[in-house]
């Protein structure tokens, strides 16, 4: 017992032996103590949310709850010791005991910070699972970019409680010194700023959704997401192209995917001595066609629309559902080739300013 009560720099060694202890204590139980929080912790989202997953909810948390158990008990475990009078010094008028103290609050503080940001990754993921059951894509992107936005406003506000912990600044001075820092980045920072309120127009007025084909500032393809500053497009090219949000809302936007309908049209320059008989079974042919195929055709007109010493022009439009790309490619391929057996089949010659090659090449830059 003579031992344990020797001093040693002020504190006892009974009093360093407790302080160690109980830090080697905290550091091999610290995953269990951890995991028991974790677990009450889950109970609770668990209420809320019915299907959430556990193993998840463990894996995202546990390690930034293990370290801010141990910081938290290791930081007030020292704060029991005393300060050595040997080492009472000051650097630039701060004395070392009080750096120490700050820094220790310091790094509570981001090891909370840390664990804040974890969970909100937790319940972001548990609102993308919800948002994929959904058919709407909207709520997809909803949830990334409220996580985005959360997890900047928790780091802000631990920046500041950071500030105010370890150098004792007033947090109200220290916003009124940032509004006027802010106002002067504001406008240094103009285009971001317009970037950042554009995506909040385009998240609330929904013009396009993350999953849509669109048409945007000569930028054609799908939006794979839409960030606080800008939106990516992974075009036809597979190429990733990145649009700053403010153009986005600026400018014309064509897009594809909330289109009602697809439309088609095919032009046919038949000799002008083509009997009427002739043209008269190319147009009902055409049209037997199309009533036929319910499964894509919603409506369409086949007319004789010129008749002129070069030829006879007959113009087919048809509408179809809203079908992806590739299956209307392969639905105006199909009649591309029905109708050029049926020309051949009939032996109808096309204008001396046409040929049946020509056909297929105007027919494949029809308005779609």
């Amino acid at each position: 017992m003579d031992f344990l009560d020797q001093v040693i720099l002020d504190n006892t060694i009974k009093s360093y032996c407790i302080v160690s202890g109980t830090i080697l204590l905290t550091l091999f139980l610290k995953r269990y103590f951890s995991r028991y929080i974790a677990a009450v912790l889950f109970r609770l989202f668990h209420r809320i949310w019915k299907n959430v997953a556990k193993q998840n909810f463990i894996d995202l948390v546990v390690e930034p709850l293990e370290w801010f158990l141990l910081i938290i008990i290791a930081v007030f475990a020292i704060d029991k010791l005393n300060f050595p009078v040997a080492w009472q010094y000051k650097i630039y008028g701060h004395a070392i005991d009080d750096i120490l103290t700050r820094l220790g609050i310091g790094i509570i503080i981001v090891s909370f910070t840390w664990f804040m940001l974890r969970v909100i990754d937790f319940i972001a993921l548990v609102l993308e699972h919800n948002a994929a059951i959904t058919a709407d894509k909207t709520d997809d992107q909803l949830v990334i970019f409220f996580r985005d936005f959360l997890k900047v406003v928790i780091g802000i506000i631990g920046l500041l409680m950071l500030i105010k912990a370890c150098f004792n600044q007033p947090i109200g001075n220290l916003l009124t010194s940032l509004s006027i820092v802010g106002a002067a980045v504001a406008l240094a920072a103009k285009e971001s700023l317009e970037n950042l309120i554009a995506s909040f127009i385009i998240f609330f007025d929904k013009p396009f959704t993350a999953g849509d084909t669109l048409k945007a500032n000569n930028v054609t393809g799908t939006v794979e997401k839409i960030g606080l500053r800008s939106t990516r497009i992974r075009t036809g090219d597979k190429t990733l192209v990145t649009v700053p949000n403010k153009l986005m809302v600026d400018s014309v936007v064509d897009n594809w995917s909330m289109r009602t309908h697809r439309r088609a049209e095919i032009k046919l320059e038949l000799a002008s001595d083509t009997s009427s008989a002739l043209l008269q079974t190319v147009i009902k042919t055409i049209k037997e066609k199309f009533t036929s195929d319910t499964k894509y055709i919603t409506s369409y007109s086949v007319h004789l629309t010129d008749v002129n010493k070069t030829g006879n022009i007959i113009k087919a439009e048809y509408f179809t559902h809203p079908v992806t790309m590739d299956d209307f490619t392969v639905l105006k391929e199909e009649y591309y080739f029905f109708i050029k057996n049926m020309l051949e089949e009939n032996k109808i010659v096309m204008s001396n300013s046409s040929n049946i090659d020509d056909l297929l090449t105007r027919a494949a830059t029809a308005s779609e």
